[in-house]
């Protein structure tokens, strides 16, 4: 696999924390968050020409896990962010469904970016490729997300677990179909051990970040800059 961008390990702040470790705490991290935003909630008021960060979280989690990367979003785009959020079992079709009635609420005239971590980085192409998505969305972008499937899917119950598995229909109309559109960015983490397929979309810029796993790409300020980068840059494209 070629990526457009690697970026390189950190180097260890506390002698011995290895990746492993590292991945625990995200981990332990994220269950600290879960209770948090469990209910999808457009921005209050945006004024037009502003950019506004969907974020989507991955599967068996809430919008409260990306509270950290939110703030650093808002404080260094600067940006406003809103979260959508879901509960386990609908399917990537659905759920883009769902997106998209988010993202509609969001009246202003405004440049709208989607984020996902996971399945929702999924869910947010399949939103713009095949459910016509909206005008105003400029860009998506995906942490850690399973393009290529996970055999891991097969433990999921219902929709979601058949739309994610390696070669599913879902998965492949967002290959076939990819080329051209809204620009993509896939992050894919170096150790990523829950997507263990290359994690990365088929068509747009791919960055690798070393010395991280899945759920650690949420709190990897090096992924928050990657994103923060991307947001600035698209002002340059309009």
């Amino acid at each position: 696999m070629t990526y457009d961008h690697v970026v390189p390990r950190q180097p260890a702040r506390l002698p011995g924390l290895g990746v492993i470790t590292r991945e625990a705490l995200a981990f332990a991290r994220q269950a600290t968050l879960l209770h948090r935003d469990w209910t999808a909630r457009a921005p209050d008021a945006v004024l037009a020409g502003e950019d506004v960060v969907v974020v989507l979280h991955g599967l068996f989690a809430t919008a409260g896990v990306l509270r950290p990367i939110r703030k650093l979003i808002e404080a260094r785009a600067p940006a406003t962010t809103a979260a959508f959020t879901y509960a386990p079992g609908p399917g990537v079709h659905e759920l883009g469904t769902r997106l998209g009635q988010f993202v509609s609420a969001i009246e202003a005239d405004v440049r709208i970016h989607l984020l996902g971590h996971s399945l929702g980085g999924v869910v947010a192409r399949w939103y713009v490729q095949e459910l016509g998505g909206d005008p105003r969305v400029v860009q998506s972008i995906s942490l850690g997300s399973p393009f290529n499937g996970t055999r891991r899917a097969r433990l999921m119950p219902g929709a979601v677990g058949r739309d994610i598995l390696p070669g599913s229909e879902v998965l492949s109309r967002l290959r076939d179909g990819a080329a051209g559109g809204v620009p993509h960015l896939s992050v894919a983490a170096r150790e990523d051990t829950m997507v263990t397929e290359q994690a990365v979309f088929h068509h747009g810029e791919r960055a690798l970040v070393q010395g991280c796993g899945h759920n650690g790409l949420l709190y990897d300020e090096r992924v928050a800059g990657l994103v923060v980068r991307r947001i600035r840059e698209s002002r340059r494209w309009m």
